[in-house]
């Protein structure tokens, strides 16, 4: 029988392999055994961090509301106990982009969290009526803001902004028409 030395097909799989290995320091990139090696390293580390990510994340973002917390003279434990008992459920990403972006309705989330730790919580609040509470405060700041350029926005911007006012239409329009349209 003849001997089959598979050329081709090693050579590709081998080159696949240093292709995925191709930024790595010294052999780990030259060699293919460790190259292989530290591709399945890799892999592993890739798989461990997607889920300490996530950990990552929320540390951050309970590390920004308690700063925005200190700021309102309340403690990070205090404040998500007085959003638990006044029935309030955002969640800590929300919570710290409110903190950074909009101050004032965190503020106001801060007042309700201490009103609710004092037993002031009115029988009438709910989680729902909490939500459309900051939502409306929110809208009517954005409204205050909406003094904008539109000459200075791109089409891309322009036709992003007229999908959130729900003009009709807009995706066949031109620069001045959406302008116009918007204003």
């Amino acid at each position: 029988m003849t001997r089959v030395k598979g050329g081709t097909v090693s050579k590709t799989r081998r080159r696949k392999v240093l292709k995925e290995a191709k930024g790595y320091f010294g052999s780990k990139h030259r060699l293919y055994k460790t190259a292989q090696e530290q591709l399945f390293h890799s892999g592993a580390y890739a798989f461990r961090d997607r889920r300490q990510n996530k950990r990552n994340f929320r540390k951050l973002w309970i590390t920004r509301i308690n700063a925005a917390c200190r700021k309102n003279e309340i403690s990070y434990s205090k404040f998500m106990n007085g959003l638990s008992k006044a029935g309030i459920e955002i969640n800590r990403k929300m919570l710290s982009e409110m903190a950074i972006d909009n101050p004032t309705a965190f503020a106001e989330l801060v007042k309700i969290s201490k009103d609710a730790l004092n037993g002031k919580v009115p029988a009438k609040t709910t989680k729902t009526e909490a939500k459309k509470e900051v939502k409306k405060e929110t809208k009517a700041e954005v409204k205050n803001e909406t003094t904008k350029d539109y000459s200075k926005m791109t089409l891309a911007e322009l036709k992003a902004e007229a999908k959130e006012q729900g003009v009709k239409g807009y995706s066949t329009m031109k620069k001045d028409e959406l302008i116009a349209s918007l204003r």
